[in-house]
This record gives C-alpha cells, structure tokens and sequence, in this order.
C-alpha cells in the first residue's frame, strides 16, 4: 500500500429510523441504530491505520460526524441519483486526483478485517479489479485501477444479482475474488456474532 492508494468508506448518516432500516423491522430502529453504531466503529478501528489515503463519503452531511478523525479521514459527499453514479462519482473523482489503485467498501460488514483491505490493494498490482462478495448476491468489496463506468449501470441495487451483473461486465479481464463475507442487513445476520447477541430474540 502507498500514497497512489486510495480507500473509499462509503456510510450512512447515524440517524434514528434512517439506517438499517430492514433490520429494524425486526429490533426496532433505537436497536438498529445502535448495532450500525457499532459497525461504523469496526469499520473505523481496521480502516485508521491503513498506509493509504482514505475518504468517508457520507450519505446526508458532514456536519455533525465527530467518529471519523479529520487528521486520518477526508471527508466528503455522496453525489448522485443511486448507489451506481455515487460510487462512480467518488471513483471518477479518485482517478481525477491521479490515485492508481482505488477500494471502495461499505460500513456494515463485521467480519471485515485490515489484512483483506491491505490484499486487496495488493492484488490490484497483479488483476485489473477486485471484488469482495457478499452472502447477499452483492459484493462488499470493489477494487479497480481504471475507471469502468459499466460496472456502475444497469445494477438493481440490494439486490442479489448485482454481484453476477458486475462480473459479467468485467467480461474477460482480470478479477481476484476475495473470500465471501457476510454484511449485516436483516435480522438473521446478526446471529453467530457475539456482539451483536443481546438483539436476538431468545429462541422459543
């Protein structure tokens, strides 16, 4: 990893009833809040001590962020109509400031470690793109070292073919697949991680 490196830390704004909103439906949004707290912080605690750039893209301001330390984050918005032209919008951005290796992640994948992202960054120097894929069908992971603006088009996002349709437009070139991780969105993936046991309802 080096100063040609740029991380992407794609989060929701912290607010009651506005984040995790599937999970909610089943613990209710005080709860939900809570638990994406936590994962903000995991994200964080791996992130900080990364030797590359990194950037927090937040969904609705900046204003009131105090977790992410200026001094080891820049801080920015998200801009576009969907999750597809925002994530481009940063990578078009990323590349326009003349970074050669960019990683995009999201703020909600527990098991998420520092040793994936510094491989990730790693493997870009051998593939074309990395690709992190999720339990869900989608991916928590994305790594490129040349803008491709199809991998962000035509995509339903949430949904469980945005992992397939991403890799069909990658077609022939270079891909790594790290291993699949689990992000968390609804009720069932909070079970088997100790942390998050006291949001179970106990089984009856």
């Amino acid at each position: 990893m080096n100063k040609k490196d740029l991380l992407l830390i794609f989060t929701r704004n912290p607010e009651l009833g506005k984040c995790k909103t599937r999970l909610a439906a089943s613990i209710g949004d005080k709860n939900a809040l809570e638990v994406y707290l936590q994962l903000l912080e995991h994200t964080k605690n791996i992130t900080q001590g990364l030797v590359c750039t990194k950037e927090v893209y937040f969904s609705e301001d900046i204003e009131k962020d105090t977790l992410w330390d200026k001094e080891t984050f820049s801080k920015k918005l998200q801009k576009g109509e969907d999750l597809g032209e925002k994530m481009y919008n940063a990578f078009k951005l990323g590349f326009e400031n003349g970074f050669e290796n960019i990683v995009v992640i999201g703020s909600d994948i527990y098991d998420l470690d520092s040793d994936t992202l510094k491989k990730a960054f790693a493997q870009l120097e051998y593939h074309e793109y990395v690709l992190g894929p999720a339990q869900d069908g989608g991916y928590y992971l994305l790594g490129m070292k040349q803008l491709n603006p199809s991998l962000f088009k035509n995509k339903t996002w949430g949904t469980s073919s945005v992992l397939a349709e991403t890799l069909k437009d990658i077609g022939e070139k270079s891909v790594l697949l790290l291993s699949e991780r689990n992000d968390i969105d609804v009720y069932n993936d909070l079970k088997g991680i100790d942390l998050f046991e006291s949001y179970l309802k106990p089984d009856l």
